[in-house]
């Protein structure tokens, strides 16, 4: 056995057991038993989140250079209320193209069972069934590669390994013209154009909305300018129309603008290079030479092509004549803050529309709407943080929305937003500060746009546009209000530890050569939770003080670290980033544990010794 299999510590995996059942099996049930003799890589994963989607693309390579040996699992774990629905878990498997298969686990049972704190987070099982690492957050892709290598050659050796074709089965598809689309966009000829996000297409559509006049794009991921038929796209999203009449499009998981030639049907790139940016990348430049992060949807405001950048929680901005990108608002990190625009935090931002003088912003993770200012000043017309959402109307202070994806302006100078995963059309007026429902029964809608006295919605998930007459008076609905369904961590009141736990990945150490590689920010909601602790520092363990007064509230902690491999010889080592958000719901209780672990990679001592 070598030194690093003879060093790493393994804990019995738990069961896998979800409401749900399995799905991508052919209905096949299956248990920890069945997959004895595979490395199993269970994904922590929520549809709503933009680092889950991140880490599906980063673990499709995995796949396809270890299909005999691996099996990744998918374990669905919803955030949302809408998440939780059966039915929603079998779209979001198809329209992200998951090819694997996936346990839905509606009421959290596996990720109580392995201690899971964060979306997302991936944890290895060796093929006799033990968990041997945990990395929460994305970019560990390349970690758990080298681990699985080892873990094939120790299994080989010992007999335990076990090849073969794995329990992936694929459905059937289905022949509808659109295929979760994305967002719309109104043409100058009266037709429309719509990212047909699943399919890599875009689909220009007839004034009927559902004749098809013409497809741009292979139809297969991919990455690559052309004609109409030879360019590919990577689940394309926002579209916008540009002053010289072509069309940008935010090219999502390619992280890249594309431009749509509409007359020729020709797409060229605008900006990104195709990677993703990561932490430390170039933030402004040259737009083909910077690296963007899930670009999903854009607007033209100012002159300027904004861009929200859901993968980093940020607004930036594409500028046509001098063709360079920059951010133009937020700090990447994920949250509710208003302000001046280098000083606001967003959470995927999803969604935007401009007016004279507003540039409108579906904010998804904390289901609000959002707005920038001519100076570039954030504001918040509705919603109140990561945690909070549902479905209710009235003053602007206390509504709530779910999940917001798209956002339209309307003519008398108030909002429509496309309230995602409430199927709902929602009305926000500035005038009154009033939020009123417009239509219901809507399929996860995801974009609208105003054609006439009607409003034509994007129902994403029925696979279509749908029109409606834009209604005189709001349609009333039963307010309900919701708070994440993960439960609150019961913590001790007074002095809590926090541990962010990191080990480097085998074959690398920490990059300490210009300064310290670690770095870890710590804030609550409400504010006073924290008497002691709050801040930035370059150490992952922290001394915080809770008030005891505060019984509960949310503890938001980011951690990076940041390792390079550990090879004398290389004068050019590769590095990598690692980086994760939490927002942990705590309730303070007298007696409970006064110590808190999240771990970024690796696994917990602590709680190794507990079971867990």
């Amino acid at each position: 056995m070598n030194d690093s299999a003879s060093r790493r510590v393994r804990v019995r995996a738990p069961e896998l057991v979800g409401k749900g059942g399995w799905l991508n099996t052919g209905d096949q049930q299956y248990t920890l038993a069945d997959l004895r003799g595979r490395i199993v890589v269970l994904d922590f994963w929520t549809f709503c989140c933009i680092n889950c989607l991140h880490v599906l693309d980063e673990l499709r390579e995995l796949e396809e250079r270890h299909p005999d040996t691996v099996v990744v699992v998918g374990v669905h774990s919803p955030k949302f209320v809408h998440e939780a629905e059966h039915q929603a878990v079998v779209d979001a498997v198809e329209r992200y193209g998951v090819e694997h298969p996936v346990l839905d686990d509606p009421e959290l049972a596996t990720w109580k069972q392995y201690a899971v704190r964060a979306w997302p987070t991936l944890v290895v099982i060796d093929p006799e069934g033990y968990v041997v690492a945990q990395h929460a957050g994305e970019g560990h892709v390349h970690a758990i590669e080298r681990l699985v290598t080892e873990l094939e050659a120790e299994h080989e050796a010992k007999g335990t390994l076990r090849r073969g074709d794995g329990p992936y089965v694929a459905p059937e598809p289905e022949p509808t013209v659109l295929r979760f689309p994305g967002k719309a966009l109104l043409l100058p000829s009266g037709n429309f154009l719509v990212s047909d996000t699943t399919r890599h297409q875009l689909v220009e559509l007839a004034e009927d909305g559902e004749s098809v006049v013409r497809r741009i794009g292979s139809g297969a991921r991919g990455f690559a300018d052309g004609s109409a038929e030879q360019a590919s796209f990577n689940e394309p999203q926002g579209l916008a129309l540009l002053d010289d009449g072509s069309v940008v499009v935010a090219d999502t998981v390619n992280h890249a603008l594309r431009r749509l030639d509409l007359a020729s049907g020709a797409v060229t790139t605008l900006a990104g290079t195709g990677k993703q940016w990561m932490q430390g990348a170039p933030t402004s430049g040259p737009a083909r030479e910077v690296e963007l992060s899930s670009p999903w949807d854009v607007a033209v405001f100012g002159g300027q092509v904004w861009i929200a950048m859901a993968g980093v929680h940020q607004l930036w901005t594409y500028d046509p004549a001098a063709r360079t990108v920059r951010v133009a608002a937020g700090t990447t990190n994920e949250g509710l803050v208003d302000g001046p625009g280098a000083e606001a935090w967003f959470a995927q931002p999803s969604g935007l529309t401009a007016t004279a003088d507003r540039l409108w912003l579906a904010d998804s993770e904390t289901s609000a709407l959002r707005w920038v200012d001519l100076d570039g000043a954030v504001h918040t017309a509705v919603g109140t943080g990561l945690f909070d959402f549902g479905h209710r109307d009235g003053a602007a202070g206390q509504a709530l929305l779910q999940h917001p994806l798209g956002v339209t302006a309307l003519p008398d100078g108030s909002v429509a937003v496309a309230d995602t995963y409430n199927h709902a059309l929602r009305r926000y007026d500035p005038a009154t500060g009033e939020v009123t429902t417009l239509a219901t029964d809507l399929r996860e809608p995801s974009d609208a746009v105003l054609v006439g006295d009607d409003i034509v919605v994007v129902e994403s998930a029925r696979h279509r546009l749908t029109r409606l007459r834009l209604p005189e008076e709001a349609v009333r609905v039963e307010a309900v209000a919701h708070r994440t369904q993960r439960a609150a961590t019961e913590v001790a009141p007074g002095r809590l530890r926090l541990d962010v736990i990191f080990q480097a990945p085998a074959g690398q150490k920490l990059d300490t050569r210009y300064g310290p590689s670690t770095r870890l920010l710590v804030s609550a909601t409400p504010p006073e939770l924290l008497l002691k602790g709050e801040g930035a520092d370059s150490d992952l363990s922290r001394e915080l003080e809770l008030d005891p007064a505060v019984t509960e509230g949310v503890l938001h902690v980011s951690a990076m670290a940041a390792s390079c491999d550990d090879d004398p010889a290389n004068e050019y080592p590769a590095c990598h980033v690692h980086q994760q958000d939490w927002g942990v719901p705590v309730r303070i209780v007298e007696g409970a544990s006064d110590r808190l672990p999240l771990v970024l990679a690796g696994l917990d001592a602590g709680a190794a010794g507990d079971g867990r």
